[in-house]
């Protein structure tokens, strides 16, 4: 009997470790858990903030200190925002146009530029390679005035194509690096597969190698499209026209629509509520080739 008692009791002497590991692994876990939901409810608080400041009437909107629910449910201040100067639809489709041609312009220049970079035997390509990329550390603030003057004389002012041409600069260093890093990872052997069976090298970019780095192209496509929705600098400086104007012009224009010169703080978030539902449903809507195109370029 003591025999047993011993035997056991070393037995589970011996558990003891795992079960504590174990027990501590399952602590960790939850640890985690709870910190992502913290830092998610902290990311998420002024969207909320945004979109419940948007439905309120503007006396509440504009209230201090603010209300955390709204008292009432209204939607004047997308009503007011419809119909602000030109109208709203004329703003998204300024938005909506200016991002499809940066998105057009990035792609039509990076794709063929990343795969010239990663294929060809160019001389000084890597030397060639770090001065495009150089253009990451230049900020393109400080490039706005001598840009302005060459439209202006180019007639490219007030013009979604000048204000593409711009947000497509801003784009090309990051979105080349990513191209030309996702051609690099291709198998050479299914290039010379190609060239066996007769492929040229137009061939070989339309036939093998753009259907193999389509995540990577709907990732700078993403970073495109974002990058131009988003941006304002350039609008304001490229743009005087109200009907030209982008959503993030008419946002900074809307602060001041009320009689006595102040913030219609309802009307200025119902337009940072609308300005956010498309960047958020383009990267739900790609968000598994944006993940995997950014993991395939970005690592070489």
């Amino acid at each position: 009997m003591s025999t047993v008692t011993a035997d056991t009791a070393i037995e589970r002497a011996a558990m003891r470790p795992g079960l504590f590991a174990a027990f501590w692994q399952g602590r960790t876990k939850y640890l985690l858990g709870a910190i992502m939901i913290a830092l998610a409810l902290i990311m998420l608080l002024p969207i909320y903030a945004t979109i419940t400041a948007s439905v309120k009437l503007p006396a509440e909107a504009a209230a201090i200190p603010p209300t955390y629910f709204p008292q009432s449910f209204s939607l004047e201040s997308y009503a007011k925002l419809w119909d602000y100067q030109h109208g709203l639809p004329r703003y998204l489709f300024n938005s909506f146009a200016t991002a499809f041609l940066a998105i057009l312009f990035t792609v039509l220049l990076t794709v063929p530029a990343g795969y010239a970079l990663a294929r060809f035997p160019i001389p000084g390509k890597e030397l060639l390679f770090v001065f495009l990329l150089t253009a990451l550390i230049i900020p393109y603030q400080a490039l706005l005035t001598p840009i302005f003057l060459m439209f202006a004389q180019l007639k490219l002012t007030n013009s979604l194509v000048g204000l593409a041409i711009i947000h497509t600069a801003i784009q090309l260093p990051f979105s080349l690096y990513i191209m030309r890093n996702s051609f690099e990872a291709i198998p050479r052997e299914l290039e010379e597969a190609a060239v066996i069976d007769g492929c040229n090298s137009f061939q070989l970019l339309t036939r093998i190698c753009i259907p193999s780095v389509i995540p990577s192209i709907v990732t700078i496509a993403l970073f495109a499209f974002i990058t131009s929705w988003n941006e304002f600098l350039g609008a304001l400086v490229m743009l005087n026209k109200g009907e030209m104007f982008t959503l993030p012009l008419v946002l900074a224009a809307s602060r001041t629509v009320n009689m006595l010169g102040g913030t219609d703080w309802g009307m200025l978030q119902a337009g940072v509520t609308v300005s956010i539902i498309p960047c958020v449903a383009v990267y739900l809507l790609l968000q598994k080739y944006y993940v995997s195109g950014l993991l395939s370029g970005a690592v070489k």
